[in-house]
């Protein structure tokens, strides 16, 4: 008998996703971490959310996972990005305190039944036939299991730089370790260096926040997760600030240039496109008089800053020099430097869609070890990981989301589809069908999966339901309800509203609510009837919205169709003629589960898909049973 049904190496935002499923779902789980005080720590940005990723934790949320539930307990400002445009690009943001998040992070696990939480450090996989059988750890020991699960995030042959000084560590000089990441390699997979860093804090209270910008939450009640009843009230939330550069930081920056981790050739691995450190930024955008940098508390138990846009890998006194530049700063200390770290990853097109290893068998990887950046990517595919880890024990088919269906379907899909030689973050413009993946209508997507792996109770499916049949109603006497527009009531809200009546027999609500600005609260209000306001807010999107959603559903279910022709990762091109040699070369490096997949790797053209087509209905490439 194993040790262990599942090991989840890593207590970072993925681990933490994967072993509470994986436990919560009533599997003998281990959780195996560095240190018990690192779970649920924020080494970079103090929050959660932004545009794209806080839809990923709306949707964390409506599969059961904790993330959206601690994120929303421990915030210090909540604010909606994107308000102003349309419902699809809308993204929830909130502020953490970075203690508390991580305590209650900690505290879950540690109660968590059916979990186990060990300190130790895995130093090598073992396999049997192509297998995982267990892991050992540094100080020799061996346990065994059926299923390993790595989120090992920065830590794996971990290097911290602050210039020419290299030193082997994890996020702040933790341990780290060479062998595993080895010991990976020796099992077939492939491992890649990639590079991330992180910017100055600041101690807050020598910062002149007079000649600062001040950037206020978003007041109402914003939440992450649908089981969130209170948050912080608006005036007891903490505002964050925004700073620019100078002509002086440029100056002292380019002329220091060469002390860069980065460009004094320390730096082997691949930096992040989207979030690159401020010299990087000078150099790829040098026609910009200044970049914008945002001033974020960490905590209410700390008199620190996070200084986001000004992450470096310049030395200290450079540091030193050029923070002093900035608008608000002339006077401020430096309580920690900014510093780089590489780290090893894991090639991400070695991995199904189910994030199980292609190479060795129930092995399955979440977050930065896949290549990706941020926290809520990593919490994204953390629960996944944890949900597929089990329905392999149960035999079940993994659950793997369309790209219509989610934006970790994006997430996931990019990564084994097409790779990724940077850290991955998730954008807004990744996913085509982005309309059909808002902040408003997460749950509506996802939260029958949710029921149905388990992890969302019956109590939450049937509150859910209760409220969409509540929306239903709403929408329905809407169309049932004629607002006659010399009414004078009617008359007078239409006018405020930039209309003149123009029928006098009248209009539906429905028909009135697809106008730019009218708001189903506020008609419903009209005849005197109470809305819940976050309800009223999704009734209004579904109408205004409908044409682009049906126009985006109709093409979303062409692409659904090419899903459903499954290609399978032991498909064999070598029986399917008329392949271009670009395209069997691809298909072969990638392994495309279906058609759908296939369509989306650069260099399989159209043609190459016609002829696979064929081949499928041939019953060509098949493994002969």
């Amino acid at each position: 008998m194993k040790d262990y049904e599942i090991i989840v190496i890593g207590g970072g935002h993925a681990g933490i996703e994967a072993a509470l499923a994986s436990a919560r779902l009533k599997r003998n789980t281990l959780l195996l971490t560095l240190s018990i005080s690192n779970i649920g720590k924020m080494p970079c940005n103090p929050s959660v959310g932004g545009p794209a990723k806080g839809i990923v934790v709306r949707e964390i949320d409506a599969l059961g996972g904790q993330m959206p539930v601690t994120a929303d307990r421990t915030a210090l400002q909540f604010k909606m990005l994107n308000s102003a445009k349309g419902p699809g690009v809308r993204a929830l943001r909130v502020q953490s305190d970075k203690l508390a998040y991580a305590e209650m992070m900690q505290d879950v696990c540690l109660h968590q039944e059916h979990l186990t939480v060990m300190e130790g450090m895995a130093v090598r996989v073992h396999t049997e036939n192509g297998k995982i059988s267990g892991v050992s750890l540094k100080d020799g020991s061996f346990i065994s299991c059926e299923i390993l699960i790595l989120t090992t995030g920065t830590y794996m042959a971990g290097v911290n730089m602050i210039s020419d000084e290299v030193k082997p560590g994890g996020p702040d000089l933790e341990k780290t370790t060479e062998d595993l990441s080895a010991s990976l390699r020796e099992a077939g997979l492939t491992t890649f260096r990639l590079k991330t860093g992180t910017p100055p804090r600041v101690l807050t209270s020598s910062i002149d926040f007079s000649k600062t910008k001040l950037e206020p939450g978003t007041e109402g009640f914003l939440r992450f997760s649908e089981e969130t009843e209170e948050i912080l009230p608006f005036d007891r939330q903490v505002p964050c600030y925004m700073t620019h550069t100078t002509a002086e930081t440029h100056e002292i920056i380019l002329k220091n240039l060469n002390r860069s981790s980065m460009y004094s050739g320390v730096v082997k691995g691949v930096g992040p496109r989207y979030c690159p450190s401020i010299e990087d930024k000078l150099v790829r955008f040098a026609d910009k008089p200044r970049h914008l940098l945002f001033l974020e508390p960490e905590s209410l138990r700390m008199d620190t800053t996070y200084v986001q846009g000004f992450s470096t890998s310049l030395p200290r006194d450079v540091q030193e020099q050029m923070t002093h530049t900035l608008p608000g700063f002339e006077h401020c200390i430096i309580k920690k430097y900014a510093y780089a770290i590489e780290y090893d990853a894991i090639d991400p097109i070695q991995m199904k869609p189910s994030l199980e290893s292609k190479v060795i068998e129930n092995l399955f990887t979440a977050g930065q070890v896949n290549g990706t950046s941020g926290y809520e990517e990593a919490a994204g595919q953390g629960i996944l990981a944890g949900i597929n880890a089990v329905r392999k024990l149960q035999g079940k088919e993994p659950l793997v989301f369309r790209r219509d269906e989610a934006y970790l379907g994006v997430l996931i899909d990019d990564l084994t589809t097409k790779g990724t030689a940077e850290p991955y973050r998730l954008l807004t413009s990744r996913a085509e069908f982005r309309l059909l993946l808002r902040h408003d209508n997460a749950q509506e997507r996802l939260i029958e999966y949710g029921y149905e792996t388990g992890l969302v109770s019956e109590e939450r499916y049937q509150k859910y339901l209760k409220k969409l049949k509540t929306l239903e109603d709403m929408k329905q006497k809407l169309k049932d309800t004629v607002y006659v527009q010399d009414d004078p009531e009617v008359s007078a809200y239409l006018k405020s509203k930039g209309y003149e009546a123009s029928d006098h027999r009248g209009i539906s609500g429905i028909e009135l609510l697809k106008r730019p600005g009218v708001t189903a609260e506020e008609l419903l209000n009209l005849i005197h009837e109470e809305a819940e306001h976050e309800l009223s807010e999704k009734c209004g999107i579904d109408v205004k919205y409908e044409g682009y959603i049906a126009k985006a559903r109709r093409e979303a279910d062409k692409l659904a169709a090419m899903e459903q022709q499954v290609l399978g990762t032991d498909f064999n091109y070598d029986e399917v003629d008329n392949l271009s040699l670009e395209g069997r070369q691809k298909l072969m490096k990638f392994r495309p589960a279906t058609m759908g997949q296939a369509s989306r790797i650069s260099g399989v053209n159209p043609a190459d898909l016609a002829v696979l087509a064929i081949a499928i209905r041939q019953g060509k490439g098949r493994k002969k049973v």
